[in-house]
C-alpha cells in the first residue's frame, strides 16, 4: 500500500489528508457508484477535516494567455491542490495526462487522481515536475 503521507512530494502533509479523507470513504461505500456520489462523501470528510476546499470550480485555461475556455476541478483544496476523482475500474495513463495538463492549465504545483471506482482506491500524486521530467524524457527518446 501507498503511503499516505510521503515527505519527497510537494504538499505531502496535505494531500494525505485528503487522501485519507478519501480512504474513509471508499471503505464506507466501496466501488461501483457514480462519481458524483463519491464527490460529495469527500466534500463531507473534508469538511470534518476542516479542509478549504472549493468543488466544482471553475478555471479558465489559456492558451499563449488567450482564455479558450473553462473546465471545472472537482476540487480545489486551500487553493493549493487540485484533486480529480474518477470512477472507473482503473486508472489509464490518458487520466494521467490528463490531470497533468489542467495542473498546468490552472499554474499549480500539486495535484491528486483520485479512483473511487476499483476494489481498492486508487490515487496518484502529480505534480508540474513530474510533468516536465516526462516531456523531457520523451524528447530524449526521439
Amino acid at each position: 500500500m501507498k503511503e499516505i503521507v510521503n515527505n519527497s512530494y510537494k504538499n505531502s502533509e496535505l494531500t494525505g489528508k485528503i487522501i485519507g479523507c478519501a480512504m474513509k470513504v471508499h471503505s464506507t461505500l466501496g466501488n461501483g457508484f457514480q462519481e458524483v456520489i463519491y464527490q460529495r462523501c469527500l466534500a463531507i470528510e473534508m469538511g470534518k477535516q476542516g479542509l478549504d476546499f472549493a468543488r466544482e470550480m471553475q478555471m479558465t485555461v489559456y492558451y499563449e494567455g488567450i482564455d479558450v475556455g473553462i473546465r471545472r476541478v472537482d476540487f480545489l483544496v486551500e487553493n493549493i491542490v487540485m484533486v480529480e476523482l474518477k470512477a472507473i475500474s482503473q486508472l489509464e495513463d490518458i487520466h494521467v495526462a490528463q490531470a497533468l495538463n489542467y495542473l498546468e492549465a490552472y499554474k499549480l504545483e500539486t495535484a491528486l487522481l483520485i479512483n473511487f471506482g476499483a476494489k481498492s482506491l486508487e490515487f496518484k500524486r502529480l505534480s508540474n515536475e513530474l510533468k516536465l521530467a516526462r516531456q523531457n524524457q520523451k524528447n530524449q527518446s526521439t
